[in-house]
Order: structure tokens, then sequence, then C-alpha cells
């Protein structure tokens, strides 16, 4: 599933490397980890997008290739702390409805709120 599918749609991105960090905000968010091709690789949120954003730097998990590519970009919007998870799930919803399955790089649910 590519990241312009999602609804609602995210509003920024940045390359997925230590270079871009200041870019990202210190807000809450929900984010994704997309390839090069924008296929969705991971969607999380954050009460810090900024930390979160370096925190996946860190991991290897999140910066090695996988089998449906490497983690090239970081989407990202901003958005009411209280609703994050609703967002969060909303998109993993839309994710396991066309996949069956959620994005490689996520491991569990988000939990429902």
């Amino acid at each position: 599933m590519k990241v312009e599918e999602l609804t609602p749609n995210p509003i920024d991105k940045v390359q997925f490397k230590l270079a871009s960090f200041k870019s990202v905000p210190h807000d809450n968010g929900c984010y994704i980890l997309t390839s090069f091709e924008n296929d969705i690789l991971y969607i999380g949120l954050a009460v810090n997008l900024n930390n979160r954003f370096k925190q996946h730097l860190e991991n290897p998990e999140k910066t090695n290739p996988t089998s449906e590519g490497k983690a090239i970009w970081f989407y990202y919007t901003t958005f009411d702390p209280k609703n994050l998870p609703k967002l969060e799930r909303t998109w993993l919803n839309q994710f396991t409805n066309i996949h069956g399955r959620l994005p490689i790089l996520n491991k569990v649910n988000s939990p429902i709120s």
C-alpha cells in the first residue's frame, strides 16, 4: 500500500536520515516510514516526533532493508494528542484491510482507546 492511499494523508515528509532530524517538529503526531517508492513499512505515533525520528534512526530494525524495501521517507502529521491512537489505528486498519496483516516493521496493533 502506498502512503498516498491513506486517509487522512500525512501532511509532511523528510528523508529518513540524520541530516533531516532538525526539520521534524517536537510535536505530537502520527508518522509512517516508507520505501523510496512510498510503500508503507511502519505506522506509528509519538508524543515527540523529533525524538521518535532519532530513536528509529538508532534502531537497526528500522534502518536495515526489509523484503519490502528500506525506509527512506518519514511522513508525518502533527495531531491532537487525545486523538493520536485513533489516527494511528485508522491508518493501521486501512493497511490491514488491504494486506490482511500489519506493515512489515510493525510488531503489534495499536491499543484501542
